[in-house]
């Protein structure tokens, strides 16, 4: 039997097959799963399923994936919640778009079962190791709060989707440390989530939209550093 887990997956793809698949391994594995086979239905799935993951598919009808995430990105609760895209579309552009509404990885078509379980599996493990190193920095007109995911600049609290806070932490947690790209894939994403470099800087222009130019600086050629 199966370890069983508190994890809740949900799986939303139009493809009878992938969604088959799927919830035959993660079931398998002693995940809670659910299904979906559009946008719509997937969003009010989620809204009393409550998942740690959802694993999206692009290219559906009516509501595509990316817009599937981005209605779910506004839904407070669904902040944290971890998004997977799966999708066949290889193009620079549907990658950047869906890492632009908050997904934390992107992974091609066809699926290799076996690697998306342990992918899934180590990212489960890194979020309890966070959970349990709760730590805040904090300065005059700055914090961050990992403990309940909380940016404050000034007096506005800023809210930023899973991955941007991961990744302004890490760098505010390392002041004036220079990280190249693949650093911050390493510390960030995790040895075995396999995302492109650009990745880092679109995340980091998201965060820049939300909290000014002033605290990541670029370093040409080299990469990235926070400084108060």
């Amino acid at each position: 039997m199966p370890a069983v887990t508190d994890k809740k997956i949900l799986i939303v793809d139009d493809e009878p097959d992938v969604v088959e698949l799927l919830s035959y391994n993660f079931n398998s594995a002693g995940y809670q799963v659910q299904e979906a086979t559009n946008g719509k239905e997937a969003i009010d799935i989620a809204k009393n399923f409550n998942p740690d993951l959802i694993i999206l598919d692009i290219m559906m009808p009516d509501i595509d994936g990316v817009e599937t995430c981005r209605q779910i990105r506004n839904i407070p609760k669904f902040k944290e919640t971890f998004v997977f895209f799966l999708t066949a579309r290889s193009e620079e552009y549907s990658e950047v778009a869906a890492f632009d509404v908050g997904g934390d990885d992107y992974i091609i078509k066809p699926i290799k079962p076996r690697a998306l379980l342990k992918k899934v599996e180590s990212l489960f493990k890194r979020e309890t190791k966070t959970v349990d190193d709760r730590t805040k920095i904090e300065t005059k007109d700055f914090m961050i709060d990992k403990a309940s995911y909380t940016v404050r600049v000034g007096e506005e609290v800023i809210q930023l989707a899973k991955k941007e806070f991961d990744l302004l932490y890490f760098l505010a947690s390392n002041s004036n440390n220079i990280f190249g790209r693949d650093i911050l894939l390493h510390h960030v994403w995790g040895a075995d989530v396999f995302v492109a470099e650009r990745t880092v800087d679109v995340h980091i222009r998201k965060i820049r939209e939300k909290l000014g130019d002033r605290f990541i600086k670029t370093i040409k050629g080299v990469g990235y550093k926070f400084d108060y």
